[in-house]
């Protein structure tokens, strides 16, 4: 009898653990599973979340974006406004500590008009998404005093990491003021690039890392036109890692711009090519340096009442 109570015992724990560990649905219909922390204060209105946040395609199992080993996401929770067949859902559900799983279909996404199908999201396929709550805040400056210290976290990892890859390649370098590495094989001759010049470059750009694979180039094999591109430099029409490490050269010069994340297409990348916090590299030629032509005069009315300046 004692061994028949025993059983019982064990099999109702093993029944309530599974449950506990199964995924549930959201009124939207996102299955969902939450893993509880130590904290029992679940997350209420009026809140800003810090959270750790990764999606990845389930047929490739690649990752999609990801914030883990990065700079968070803070967002400020309206309890109006949670959002449907995302994991803002049911988020009050969750407490500093907690952690989700969730999966979204991508036939669903794309009848809720979220995405299109295309070469990455196709019929039949799910993203599967996984977070973890950080922390909650109840002020907004205590969020920005926050961001501000991931941040420079972030920077400092980006740094160190651009400095690690030109040493693996035994690249003879130079620091710009915010942190972006150039490697001058040819200085050129005659006016550097400077504020209010323009640059005309060849270029090939890849990633920064052990792959290396390009991704964009108007010089090589790759590049079917071999045109250079222009840029001005002071008018931010480039990142800013391009900016700065362009002032190095003068015109024939050939060298390497090696690029932080932050001082490139950050946090947001260009998808779909260029992933989030992606630190990137670029062989540069130096065409030409001269002084930019002056702005086109401005469109008559431009800036007057009525005009197309307001």
């Amino acid at each position: 009898m004692k061994m028949i109570k025993s059983t019982l015992s064990l099999l109702a724990a093993v029944i309530i653990f599974a449950s506990c560990n199964q995924f549930q649905k959201s009124p939207s219909g996102m299955p969902y599973k939450i893993t509880k922390g130590n904290s029992k204060e679940l997350l209420k209105h009026g809140q800003f979340v810090k959270l750790n946040i990764e999606y990845k395609l389930k047929s490739k199992d690649t990752v999609l974006n990801t914030s883990y080993g990065h700079i968070p996401m803070y967002f400020y929770l309206d309890s109006a406004r949670l959002g449907k067949y995302t994991f803002t859902e049911v988020i009050t559900k969750c407490a500093p500590g907690d952690k989700m799983e969730f999966s979204l279909s991508i036939d669903s996404l794309k009848k809720m008009g979220m995405i299109e199908f295309n070469e990455v999201f196709k019929t039949g396929d799910f993203i599967n998404g996984k977070l973890e709550v950080i922390a909650a805040f109840a002020k907004e400056d205590l969020v920005k005093a926050d961001y501000e210290k991931e941040v420079e976290k972030e920077k400092g990892t980006e740094i160190a990491a651009v400095k690690k890859y030109a040493e693996s390649k035994n690249m003879k370098t130079v620091s710009t003021k915010s942190g972006a590495l150039v490697e001058i094989t040819n200085p050129g001759v005659g006016q550097k690039a400077d504020s209010g010049y323009q640059v005309s470059v060849m270029y090939r750009g890849y990633f920064a890392d052990k792959d290396g694979k390009e991704f964009d180039a108007n010089m090589g094999k790759a590049a079917p036109d071999n045109k250079p591109i222009d840029v001005v430099i002071g008018q931010h029409g480039v990142i800013p890692g391009w900016e700065e490490g362009l002032t190095f050269f003068a015109k024939g010069g050939k060298g390497r711009i090696v690029v932080p994340s932050f001082l490139g297409y950050g946090p947001q990348g260009r998808p779909p090519v260029i992933a989030p916090f992606a630190n990137l590299c670029f062989d540069v030629e130096i065409v030409d340096v001269k002084l930019a032509p002056p702005p086109p005069p401005p469109a008559p009315g431009a800036g007057m009442p009525g005009g197309p300046g307001q």
